[in-house]
């Protein structure tokens, strides 16, 4: 089909002048359609009639090869793309392909270096009008992805399929080579490295291989102390399954432990109830001697000091003045 009608910011062409219009709205920011359930609104029509499905549910049109349904059946013939791997749309300066033209266009940003998509509220700009979208709910806190079973909340879908998983115990990431499942792509591609060397020396009680002897008898002496559970990456043992999980986090930078409040995130689940003390204002850290309390256990030990005998061991070499 011809497509005479070109926008002048991005370069995308259009049939008809009346969808070149609609199209331009995405520049100006101006959100004209309203959705009746959630008042979030929308530069296009045709944007409002996709969302306002995310509230009805209804899906009519399924993929014949992995039953995943959709409910436009344009969002289907898009779908059905990424199983072909026909990638007809080419960038001119690196000439990589894309299925979708869409892609193509938000590639070119790359080269271009264009960020159209400004925040109103802190006036940061961005590439992509999606990462403007999620951009905005660190402003507004709005967290519109609901757990089904738990029903915590999160700002990003991609966060919440995260989430599912600690129910599902689903793992979709498998090693080609050991067949080891993973449940994120982190996890995943910490593991990799470990098959990069030969490992001739196996361990007789967990199966774990190693490229020295060495490493192997290091390793057999982690089990001679009761530690079963080694790290993949780094070697180190944990006499606890929940002790490792916690350590692999060190590795993947993964943050699943996130505050209700104000959404900072940690690694451990200790360092997320420390943080909520900050919030509850709660003091749960008494003294025994003036019954002082604390919200932290450190802050405790710390102030015990000015009663000790030792309360002030840090003297000045120059005034003689003595510190805690």
């Amino acid at each position: 089909m011809e497509k005479p009608y070109t926008c002048d910011l991005c370069r995308e062409d259009f049939s008809d002048m009346q969808n070149l219009n609609a199209h331009l709205l995405t520049h100006t920011q101006e959100k004209p359609f309203a959705c009746g359930i959630c008042n979030e609104a929308f530069s296009l029509e045709m944007d409002l009639k996709f969302h306002v499905q995310t509230h009805t549910k209804k899906k009519w049109f399924a993929c014949d090869v992995c039953s995943k349904a959709f409910s436009p059946r344009s969002q289907l013939e898009r779908h059905l793309l990424s199983h072909t791997n026909e990638k007809q749309f080419s960038c001119d300066v690196c000439n990589k392909r894309f299925c979708y033209k869409t892609n193509l266009i938000t590639h070119l940003q790359v080269h271009t270096k264009e960020k159209p998509y400004l925040c109103d509220i802190c006036n940061k700009e961005f590439s992509r009008k999606v990462n403007l979208k999620m951009h905005v709910r660190t402003h507004t806190k709005e967290k519109p992805h609901i757990c089904d079973i738990c029903k915590k909340a999160f700002s990003e879908m991609s966060s919440l399929k995260k989430h599912l998983r600690t129910h599902t115990k689903e793992k979709p990431y498998v090693c080609d080579i050991c067949n080891k499942s993973f449940s994120m792509p982190s996890n995943l591609k910490s593991h990799l490295p470990t098959h990069d060397k030969e490992k001739p020396y196996v361990c007789d009680i967990c199966n774990k291989a190693f490229s020295e002897e060495l490493n192997l008898k290091s390793h057999l002496q982690m089990h001679a102390e009761g530690k079963l559970f080694v790290c993949d990456v780094c070697n180190k043992a944990f006499s606890r399954k929940l002790h490792l999980k916690t350590h692999f986090h060190s590795h993947t930078k993964e943050k699943p432990y996130a505050c209700d409040i104000c959404n900072k995130a940690f690694s451990r689940q200790w360092s997320l109830k420390r943080h909520l003390f900050t919030h509850s204002k709660e003091k749960e850290y008494a003294c025994d001697i003036c019954h002082k309390i604390f919200s932290l256990r450190s802050n405790l030990k710390a102030h015990l000091v000015i009663h000790t005998k030792k309360e002030k061991p840090h003297i000045c070499d120059i005034w003689n003045k003595a510190f805690s």
